[in-house]
């Protein structure tokens, strides 16, 4: 479900960038594309440009640096991403997790949190072992833990969107739509 009674008071107008946040496998890649296809906007995946700085797979950059060295990579990557206008920015699902993270991503732009149901969540992720923060055993706990821990991190969004569905188009439209609201008057 769609909500954010507040997102047409703080634009009036379209805003310069859309930053979509939420947990791994929330769709944040195949709809931040179709988005900026729509937009006709670029698409960035901050996990991708870390990929592309370190050389090396972000689940390589955890088991040999650790999560806070990644996280201090994607802190710089953000704030370099955050500058940009007519952009489409998919962030890591622990993003938010940084307040400094949050404070760039607002920049310009609005923030939308794509969510799905941790079962929708595991059935996507399913032969994916690329995800170190999943483990090998025990995933769907380990999914359900991180998402109650996150949740409050993920509520900085504007507005969240479900992808249980994952109907592209549906979704898509859905936050256009709240791009172009009118301004409300009062």
């Amino acid at each position: 479900m769609l909500f954010a009674p507040s997102l047409s008071r703080k634009w009036r107008g379209k805003p310069r960038k859309v930053v979509l946040i939420g947990f791994m496998g929330t769709g944040k890649t195949v709809v931040g594309k179709a988005l900026a296809k729509e937009l006709g906007w670029r698409f960035l995946d901050t996990d991708v440009i870390i990929e592309k700085k370190e050389g090396r797979r972000v689940s390589t950059i955890f088991k040999r640096e650790g999560e806070a060295y990644f996280r201090d990579v994607e802190t710089r990557v953000i704030k370099d991403v955050s500058r940009l206008k007519n952009a489409v920015i998919s962030a890591g699902g622990g993003a938010v997790l940084r307040d400094e993270n949050v404070k760039y991503l607002k920049k310009n732009g609005v923030i939308v949190c794509l969510d799905a149901s941790p079962r929708v969540i595991l059935s996507r992720l399913k032969g994916d072992r690329s995800r170190p923060l999943l483990g090998k055993r025990h995933r769907l706990k380990n999914v359900r833990r991180l998402l109650r821990l996150r949740k409050p991190y993920y509520q900085v969004a504007d507005y969240t969107v479900s992808t249980d569905s994952l109907m592209v188009p549906l979704i898509v439209g859905k936050i256009l739509n709240r791009l172009t609201l009118p301004p409300q008057k009062g």
